[in-house]
């Protein structure tokens, strides 16, 4: 069984996440989801950043690292879109966090990142919202830093591609992501 925190995207927490977690805790993973939100969601992207600056990411910050404080120390980080960066912000406060997984964006690797950790990305080619470029500089960093890191893209879909719920949803994409999902915490 390995300790999971999926953060959500800039929308809130919604179905998405959590059928993701059901998903992973029928696999066998303890799976904790905040809400970063404290039970608001966004339907649109504008609506959603809107959210998010109501909250404020001082909150959002505060919030995810309350989260996780009680966590084991070889928990896996997973952010989704807007959580890639709550990823990026909690991570150097846990620095046995087991593994990384982004899904639909990247964040930025703190520079103490311990080197080997396995980081998984998965995102749309080409996103709008982690265009090619960020992808590549991403890539480096990740290399410079001695990140086990991994990158998937799943060319021309939408930025939310596993997102049921929504317009830019592909189930075999998704169902992929998800698979590749379930092989990367069979490891860590």
């Amino acid at each position: 069984m390995t300790d999971v925190v999926v953060f959500h995207s800039v929308l809130g927490l919604r179905p998405v996440e959590l059928g993701f977690a059901e998903r992973l805790r029928a696999a066998g993973h303890h799976v904790t989801t905040p809400d970063l939100y404290d039970g608001r969601t966004a339907s649109t992207l504008e609506a959603g950043f809107a959210l998010k600056d109501a909250v404020g990411w001082d909150t959002i910050a505060r919030r995810a690292r309350d989260a996780v404080r009680d966590l084991p120390a070889e928990t896996v980080f997973v952010g989704v879109s807007m959580g890639a960066g709550v990823v990026e912000t909690v991570l150097p406060h846990r620095p046995g966090t087991a593994g990384v997984l982004l899904l639909h964006a990247v964040g930025a690797l703190p520079a103490g990142v311990r080197a080997g950790l396995p980081v998984q990305v998965h995102v749309a080619d080409p996103d709008p919202l982690a265009p090619p470029a960020q992808i590549a500089a991403w890539r480096e960093a990740a290399a410079r830093l001695g990140a086990d890191a991994r990158v998937y893209t799943y060319p021309g879909l939408g930025h939310f591609y596993t997102d049921a719920g929504g317009p830019e949803y592909d189930p075999a994409a998704a169902e992929l992501t998800r698979e590749r999902v379930e092989e990367f915490l069979s490891r860590s």
